[in-house]
Parts: structure tokens; sequence; C-alpha cells
């Protein structure tokens, strides 16, 4: 804190300086002479506020309490925001207080301070009796203000006061620069280093794709009639020069071997003269990059048969899985499609994540833990909180709105909905769904914004809200749709064959398909336009846990209690095109284990799966964080290409938010910890 504060009073100096105030900054000089703690006075301030108030400066109090209104209270949570307003009104009281007892100017100020405040108090009901106030002769004796006139009071409100600030400047890490200047010093070194690693990846590239290129070129035929020339003139071989031609000086060599046995004719000298232009044209030819591109296979048989340099560059690439694959990818092979960039870690919930959901615009992340707190946070520059949820009754479900963003949808397991407004941070609406479905499992929001789907499901036999393991017999449930601006019940949709709870829904990018995966093991397709089931068919034996479409929307992925990843063409109703058995770290139900025999677990309740941009790799869950995966068609198990690692707890939800190159996957554990990583997408 100390730095900081040196640091700040640098910035401070400066500012004076360049502004020309230097009496100014000749009395911050002494006062930072004077100082001793360096660090923030909590104490000058209330000297300051009781200044004020003895004063009788009802402006300056004012104007001071705003200023730390604006900069410091504005920033607290909601639930903070009635403890600021009863110790403003306690300042207040305490200035009153002060007027009446100075008999002086007794009358004056406190009928002074009723006129100026009235319009911002009289609708206030803590203030409906203080209006008399100025009107009672002696109001130290009335029973109703006589404890505000007590040192006993006073001094309460002082301390609580003092307190309040001291914590508040302590937790918020108002100045901390040296936390952002060390973490953009590593952010600056890290994009260095990367930045070196990709041009050595990109220069190996063009060096191995010219390489393969001379190698795999198809000589002009001016060449070849140079060489026959070169053969039919019964040459004298030259060691020197035949060891200097680079790709082809194996194939020189072999043609003045071949000659070496013919008679001579001509003098030594222009045939040597000759021997040299000949090899110059052919370096000059061959260390050119090419024009063209290169020949197919088969047309790379009709050159003549190269030496050893050549066959050497051809067993090099015969070692990878192919030439091209390996010059195109960057140097690297086809198993490395991502680059793990970084990965840093969110650390604010100290419980087991439920849901952990980035927004539509991919600027800021919404994450639910099992005791019911919600952080709301960004990742870009650094990490920072935006807001926290707290709330009495217990929470199942979230989704962000599409339209607009700032919209979070949060369902209870009291039967509630809440639309809560991350940037005002406060609740715009409370829905009640049913009273005798409470359990609101699923959310999701129309990509049009317009409305969104709930899912809500009757207490489990046990009466709680959340039971672990679930119960073998599927509970009822209900599939609701609800209008966004009217915050009105549109429809209920049929459940057939019986209503059965719905543990996932999931919209296509127009909405006009939902997929919604229950616990009965079927998933069911809706028509949005007719609101009507198209189709179901059952997927898992159990439950089904998570479902989402495909890139190109044509199948539906879907994980279920059975361990299974399945793929399904909506277009031939319960037709699988892959079938893979993931491990039981990626399906749950998830367990932690600790000491004495300890052990928690926990039904997935968010997204186990997510995509990548391209639809081509898919990330699941594991025990010690993400793995990702290649999608294969028909094949009888999964490629893994990638894991993120970095959890000690097994990781029970994931998200991709994917851009041109870069992605961020989000992986969250049962130690409340969530891994942020950013990939580089390797494009072939």
């Amino acid at each position: 804190m100390g730095s900081a504060v040196e640091r700040t009073d640098e910035h401070v100096r400066e500012y004076l300086m360049y502004r020309g105030f230097t009496s100014t900054m000749k009395h911050l000089d002494t006062e930072i002479k004077a100082d001793k703690e360096k660090g923030f006075r909590v104490d000058k301030i209330i000297d300051q506020l009781q200044q004020f108030v003895l004063n009788f400066d009802l402006f300056g109090l004012k104007e001071y309490w705003l200023y730390l209104d604006r900069r410091l209270f504005c920033r607290l949570e909601d639930v903070y925001r009635s403890t600021v307003n009863k110790l403003r009104t306690s300042l207040y009281r305490y200035y009153v207080i002060n007027t009446i007892q100075v008999t002086s100017c007794r009358a004056r100020k406190t009928q002074e301070f009723f006129q100026k405040q009235a319009l911002e108090l009289q609708s206030q009901v803590e203030w409906r009796d203080w209006f008399i106030l100025p009107f009672i002769p002696t109001p130290e004796q009335n029973p109703a203000f006589s404890p505000y006139f007590s040192r006993q009071w006073s001094d309460t409100f002082l301390v609580s006061l003092h307190n309040f600030l001291s914590v508040l400047f302590q937790c918020m890490h108002i100045l901390c620069f040296d936390a952002e200047v060390q973490k953009m010093t590593s952010l600056t070194e890290e994009n260095e280093q990367l930045r070196q690693l990709l041009f050595v990846l990109q220069t190996e590239s063009r060096d191995q794709r010219e390489g393969d290129v001379m190698v795999h070129h198809k000589l002009p035929v001016y060449v070849q009639n140079m060489d026959q020339a070169v053969q039919a003139k019964e040459v004298k071989p030259v060691s020197s020069q035949a060891s200097t031609s680079e790709p082809a000086s194996s194939q020189s060599q072999q043609l003045t071997n071949q000659s070496t046995n013919q008679p001579t004719n001509q003098p030594s000298h222009p045939r040597h003269k000759r021997i040299q232009e000949h090899e110059k044209e052919r370096k000059e030819l061959f260390s050119k990059p090419p024009s063209q591109t290169p020949e197919k296979k088969g047309d790379a048989g009709e050159v003549e048969p190269l030496g050893e340099a050549s066959s050497d560059s051809l067993d090099s690439c015969s070692n990878s899985r192919s030439c091209g694959g390996a010059a195109e990818g960057g140097g690297l092979s086809v198993e490395q499609p991502f680059i793990k960039l970084s990965q840093e870690e969110y650390g604010e919930h100290h419980s087991s994540i439920m849901h952990c959901r980035v927004d539509c615009s991919g600027r800021r992340v919404a994450s639910l833990d099992v005791d019911g707190v919600i952080k709301v946070w960004s990742f870009n520059p650094i990490m920072q909180t935006k807001a926290t949820i707290m709330s009495k009754s217990p929470l199942l479900s979230l989704e962000w709105a599409t339209k607009p963003d700032r919209l979070l949808l949060l369902g209870s397991g009291v039967g509630t909905v809440r639309l809560y407004d991350t940037d005002a941070k406060k609740n715009l609406y409370e829905m009640n769904i049913d009273e005798t479905h409470p359990r609101i499992l699923s959310l999701a929001c129309s990509p049009s914004g317009s409305s969104f789907v709930c899912s809500a499901a009757a207490l489990s036999r046990s009466g709680s809200v959340d039971s672990a393991p679930r119960l073998p017999i599927p509970v009822s449930g209900q599939l609701l749709l609800w209008d966004t601006k009217t915050v009105k019940q549109q429809l209920q949709f049929s459940l057939e064959p019986e209503p059965v709870a719905i543990n996932c829904t999931a919209f296509n990018h127009n909405g006009n398909l939902l997929v919604t995966g229950a616990a009965d093991g079927v998933i069911r397709l809706f028509d949005m336009q007719r609101y009507e089931s198209a189709m179901s068919w059952r997927a898992h034996d159990g439950e089904v846990y998570s479902v989402e479409f495909s890139y190109d929307e044509n199948t539906v992925f879907s994980i279920g209690e059975d361990g299974k990843f399945i793929q399904w063409n909506i277009h031939r109703c319960g037709v699988k095109q892959s079938d893979q058995v993931l491990p039981q770290d990626a399906t749950g139900p998830f367990i932690l284990s600790g000491y004495s025999g300890y052990k928690q677990v926990q039904v997935p309740r968010g997204r186990l799966f997510a995509f990548d941009s391209e639809g081509q790799h898919v990330l699941t869950c594991s025990s010690t964080g993400g793995l990702i995966y290649r999608l294969t068609n028909g094949e009888p198990a999964l490629e893994s290409v990638l894991s993120l690692g970095g959890h000690k707890a097994p990781v029970v939800t994931v998200d991709w938010c994917s851009a041109v190159d870069c992605g961020t996957c989000l992986t969250a554990s049962m130690d409340g910890k969530i891994k942020l990583s950013t990939l580089l997408a390797q494009k072939s």
C-alpha cells in the first residue's frame, strides 16, 4: 500500500506542477512530510466531516458525502446500500442535533437545514417526525429525540462510520497499481514470447514449404536439354564445382561421373568455363522462389532421378503424416490444432460451481455456486468482479439474455425466475412460475430476445430442492414459454408420454427449433413456429444431462447418465450418427473426496460440453481440467487433442467462447475455482 500511495502522490505532484498550482503543491509537500502512516487516513475523513458539522457548512457536508458516494460507495454490492443510507441519515441527524445544541444560532440553522433538505427528506419515512423538531421548546427532553442528544449516540455513530470506512478501504483495493503493473508486465512478456514462437513456427513452415516445392518441382524443358548437352560433350568432372550446387548438386555429380569415361576432344579451359555457366544457371533457377504451384505427385514422376540430397528430403517427409500437411499447418503436427497461450484463475467462489456461462458478446461471465452466490465478472483486459448476487432462496439455473445482453435470468428452487440487470445491479422483475413445480432446472433465452423457455420440476420424494443422487423414477415437470417484454407466460408445451422434468434446453441459431433432454432419457425436438413437438426419441439409459445443436444444426449431441456422448440425426428420428463412451469424470455424478472419509457428490446441472467456433472440436469435463477432443464421424472413440489441466478438483461445467483465431475456454470445478484458458487456433 505504501508504494501505491507514494506513486499516487507523484502523479498528483506532476499534475499540480503542470497546471502551475505551486502554492497548492507546497502545501501538499508540507502535509506529506508530516504524514507518518503513508496510507489511507480514515480519521482525517472523520475530522473533515466533523469540521463541516461544527462550522454549519451544510453545502460542504453534502458535497463531501456525495463525493464519497460517487467514488467509493457506488462500487459496493447492493446488500450494503441500506448501510450507506443509514450512515447518511445519521450524519444529517448529527448535524441537526449540533445546530440545536448551539444556542446562538439554534432556530436559524435548524430551520435552514429543513428548508434546504425538504424536497429530499419529506418522502423518507425516517424523517417524517423530525420536521417538528425546530418548533419544540426543549427537544432534548422529548422521548422521541432525547437519545440523539446523548454523548453515547454521537460516539457510537462516529465509531461506526470510522469502522465502515476502514473496512471499505481495506477490501476495495483502491490503489492497486502494483498488482496491475505486475499483471501488465507479465502479459507483455508472455505476448513477446508468443510472438517469437509464432515467428519461428512461420519461418519453419515457410522453409519446409519451399523445400518441398523444390523437391517435387518439375524441371523446365530447356534445363533438361541443357543437362543432355552437358552429357553429350565429354566433360571432365570438376569436384569443387559439383560439391557446391544446392539442391541439385547430387544430380550434377551423377551427370559428370557418367561423362568421365568418355574421351575428351575439347580444350580443358572452355569446357570448365561452360560447366561453370551451366551450374550457375541451375543454382539461380533453384534458389528463386517458385512462381507456380507444385505439380501433383503423378507429375513428379516425370523428373529425372535425383541424387542423395533429394532422397534424404523425401525420407524426412515420409516420417511425418504428410509433407503438405506439416507445411501448411505451421510446422505443427495434425494432433495439435490449438496452442494454449495462457491460463488464469478466478477464485471468488467458496463452494462448488453449478453453472458458468459467457454472455453472447463474450465480454462477461456469470458463475453460480451451490451456496446460491452469483458472480458477474469480466476477463478482458484483467479479471474484475462487476456484480455479486446473493439470494436467500437456493438458485438452480442461470442464463444470459440475448437482447439486451446485460440481463441475466436466474432460476430458483422456490418457483421463481428473476430478471437481473448486471449494469444497474438490481432486480428488474421476479416471476412466479408454479408452486407445484418449484425447481427451475433449466433456462434458455431465444436468440431474438423476445421470449425464454423455463423448465420447472416438482420436488423430489425427500422434499429437498436438490437431492443427490437423483431418484430412479423421474419426477413431474413442466416446460413453459414466457414473454420477456410482458413478463407473462405464453404457453405450456405438451410433454409426451407424460409430464417429466426437463434437465437441459437449447435453441438453434434463429430460435426456430428447441431441443430438450429430460429425466426419462428422452430427447424432444420442438418446432417453435408451431409451438409443438416435432419428434422425440429415447436417447439414453437414464437421464439426459446435457444437449446441444451441432455446428451445421443437422444433428444434436447429448450426454447422458449412461456415460455416452451421442450424435443424433434430426432429420431421421432416433438415428445415431456416432456413439462414443466418455470417462465417468466427464459425465458425472461428480465426486470430491476428502479426509476422514468425507465425500461430496454433485449431480450435473450446468453445460457438460461446448464446441469451438467451427464445430470441429468439443470441450468436456475431467477430473483435472478440461479436455478437447476432435469430433470424428463414426469412429469408436474420440480423439483427444489437448488437455487444459490446472484443476485439483473435478470439473463440473464448461463453456467455450470463440473468436476468429483465439478462443476462451472456461472450466469450473467443485472447489470453487474457475480456470480461463486462452487458445490460439492453428489454421490448416
